[in-house]
Parts: C-alpha cells; sequence; structure tokens
C-alpha cells in the first residue's frame, strides 16, 4: 500500500494526494514490486534502500548514497502482534528515507502507531517539506511510545505475579516468559536507535538546524530513558522469573515429600495384613477376637507412624 501526504504551504493542513511531487510525504506499508519500481522510478533511489526496509531482521542503521544525496534511516519500532488471546509486545523496522531536498519516504512491513499518529494529525507542528523536522519528530515519537509500552509491560507483570500469588498456572508463568523476551527485543532494538540518533546529532549525516536539534536532543533523552526503563524492569523480571521457579520446586518438593510419607503410613496396616494372611501358623489364628485385635494393632502403628512423621515435619 502506497500513500502520499503533501502539507499545504499556507495553511500547513496535511492532505492526500494523486501524484508524487516535489516535497511530499509518501508511506509505504508492505508495498508489492510494481509499487515499490514505480516509487523509485519517479523518485530516482535505488529500489534496495526500500527493500532494506522490508527485512524483518534489518538492525537500525544510516545509508546513505553520496552521489544522489539519498540518505536512509531505520530505526526499530515497537509493535504489538497477536497470538490467539496473547499479546506480545516486540519490534520491527521503520525506513525513512531522505530522498535529497524533494520527498521524504516512509517504509514498514505493517501499519504501526508511530506512523498513524502523523496520518491522524495527532502531532503538533508537522510539515511533510520540513523533512529534518519530520524524521527528528519521528524518532520522537517512536521513543514516548517505547516509554508507554514498557508502562504496559509493567502492569502486565504486577497483574500476572498477583494472579500468580492465589495459584501457579502455567498460563500466567507463560506470559511473564513472553514479557521477559519483549523486554530484551525492547533493550536491543532501544540501544541501537540511540546510535542512530547520536550519529545524526553530530550532524555530518544531515543538515541540522538549530530548533530541529532540540527535537532530536528531546529524543535522545527519551530514548535513554526507556532503555533505563528497560533494564530495570528485565531485572525485576529476571528476579521475579528465578524466584517463582524456586517456589515451583519447593512447592513440588513438598508434595513428593508429603505422597511419600502417605506411602510410608499405607505400607504399615498392608505389610500386617500380609503377614497374617499367609498358609503358615501365626498368632492369633485361632482367636475368636484375632481380626479385631490386629485391626487395633494396625491403626496403633500407623498413628505412631504418622506421630513420628508429624514430628519431623514430613506431614506439611
Amino acid at each position: 500500500m502506497v500513500k502520499v501526504y503533501n502539507s499545504s504551504l499556507e495553511t500547513n493542513q496535511l492532505k492526500v494526494v494523486e501524484k508524487i511531487e516535489k516535497g511530499c510525504w509518501i508511506n509505504m506499508v508492505n508495498p508489492t514490486d510494481q509499487e515499490i519500481k514505480e516509487v523509485c522510478k519517479k523518485t530516482k533511489i535505488a529500489e534496495d534502500f526500500i527493500r532494506y526496509s522490508l527485512d524483518y531482521e534489518e538492525k537500525a542503521r544510516i545509508d546513505n548514497e553520496e552521489d544522489d544525496g539519498t540518505i536512509l534511516f531505520i530505526v526499530d519500532v515497537p509493535i504489538i502482534e497477536r497470538e490467539k488471546d496473547t499479546e506480545i509486545f516486540t519490534t520491527m523496522p521503520l525506513g525513512m528515507i531522505v530522498v535529497r531536498d524533494d520527498f521524504f519516504i516512509t517504509v514498514s512491513l505493517k501499519r504501526n502507531i508511530i506512523i498513524d499518529n502523523f496520518e491522524r494529525k495527532r502531532i503538533k507542528a508537522f510539515s511533510t517539506y520540513k523533512k529534518s523536522r519530520f524524521l527528528f519528530q519521528i524518532m520522537l515519537t517512536n521513543a514516548t511510545h517505547y516509554l508507554t509500552y514498557l508502562k504496559q509491560i509493567n502492569k502486565e507483570t504486577e497483574i500476572a505475579e498477583s494472579i500468580l500469588k492465589s495459584s501457579m498456572k502455567n498460563r500466567e508463568l507463560l506470559k511473564l516468559l513472553n514479557l521477559e523476551k519483549s523486554l530484551v527485543y525492547f533493550t536491543t532494538s532501544l540501544k541501537s536507535n540511540e546510535l542512530v540518533m547520536e550519529k545524526t546529532l553530530r550532524g555530518k549525516i544531515l543538515k541540522l538546524y538549530e530548533e530541529d536539534e532540540d527535537i532530536l536532543e528531546d529524543a535522545i533523552v527519551e530514548n535513554k530513558q526507556a532503555i533505563e526503563m528497560s533494564q530495570i524492569y528485565s531485572n525485576i523480571l529476571n528476579g521475579t522469573m528465578d524466584a517463582y521457579a524456586s517456589i515451583i520446586s519447593n512447592n513440588l518438593n513438598g508434595v513428593m515429600k508429603f505422597l511419600t510419607s502417605i506411602t510410608i503410613i499405607l505400607a504399615i496396616p498392608t505389610l500386617i495384613a500380609s503377614l497374617w494372611g499367609m498358609n503358615v501358623p501365626v498368632p492369633l489364628q485361632n482367636h475368636p477376637y484375632g481380626f479385631i485385635i490386629l485391626s487395633l494393632v494396625c491403626i496403633v502403628v500407623t498413628i505412631v507412624a504418622i506421630l513420628m512423621l508429624k514430628r519431623r515435619d514430613l506431614l506439611d
């Protein structure tokens, strides 16, 4: 899917346009080969610049074509994927291509909340023809949404922990495991994004204006805060998972100890009954109350065994 937007020079209002013209923003979401070729032909850029951004494993980086002034920025953006009834926080690459002073192109595999905010006009002071500012506003919005998702991860962790306190459920443990993986993805992506932003801040890749530089610095600060939060939450979650692993192991040992004690208790009357059930002469075999006496003996010995096991904390 390809959409072309342009901001009015008089009103600065964002509008959808039919043709690719100078100063426009071209947003590409999982484009077809035909769409890629058409956009590259009209903007006069290499197809690789678009295809790099469609590689799910592509890392955040900067690539520039010195001959024609085209610069590719790739950053990782947070997304939420669904597997059945489970939400999984992960990241995917977002490509931003500054084509000389003519066009600005964004490329992604899926729709994401970062670009949606710009399409729905939720970002103030946003213009398609101010390409440096547009780029830095995307980076700032991206870092802000990382913080939002991290807070959401923390809340879901607290909910899962409260459920696990009352009962150990595999579903909640798997949820904690998925959240732990999400934090690893976030931390890795945030660190890669930080390198891209700091490299851009040096001013050797893209011309920086004073007011635009402030936006980039804000984005770096937000990104650093997100890194710290993700590392803190990851450490807490790692400790929580280790604690619950110890609790589960301890509970299992308790169950095995209890079952072993029950087996010992049940074995006592079984042993006595087996001995007196042999086809050999045994005491009380002709006694009229032999069965009652043996039953009482079994009960007494069993009670003694229970008390002994109880004293050794084997029946808790």
